[in-house]
């Protein structure tokens, strides 16, 4: 399972993705809300959910492309038991900002104490240097 905005998608998405994919027998995407990414971000996202689930679904290396929960992240996350969650190389933590340790040890010990046993994985970027959400928002 894997987290993300995937707004502007592009060719370091579909690494990410397809990094994932490798992790386990099929590959589970949870698109950010609207209202969540304007929070997290500060400004709305270029394509609005619907769209960026469609983009996502477009590129056919996912076998299941939902959206993230709106209030409660661990809904989803429960409900649909990974065996793996795949980070992006600079991803926040996605699930709390309150922790103090890295956001890979702290998604591990909140996926403990909601009873998952999901190992969480640091994926490689792609050429981030071209490849960024951020840099190609800013050159549009």
């Amino acid at each position: 399972m894997v987290f993300g905005v995937f707004d502007l998608l592009h060719p370091g998405h579909a690494s990410f993705l397809k990094q994932a994919r490798k992790l386990g027998t099929y590959l589970i995407v949870s698109v950010a809300r609207d209202a969540n990414v304007k929070k997290t971000k500060g400004q709305p996202p270029v394509f609005d959910e619907k769209k960026r689930v469609e983009h996502v679904r477009q590129l056919k290396i996912a076998k299941k492309v939902i959206l993230g929960g709106l209030i409660d992240p661990w809904l989803h996350i429960r409900k649909e038991k990974p065996d793996v969650i795949a980070l992006g190389y600079d991803q926040k933590d996605y699930v709390s900002k309150q922790r103090t340790v890295n956001s890979k040890q702290s998604l591990e010990v909140q996926l403990l104490e909601h009873g998952l046993k999901t190992r969480v994985v640091r994926l490689k970027p792609f050429r981030p240097e071209v490849f960024k959400s951020s840099l190609i928002r800013k050159r549009k």
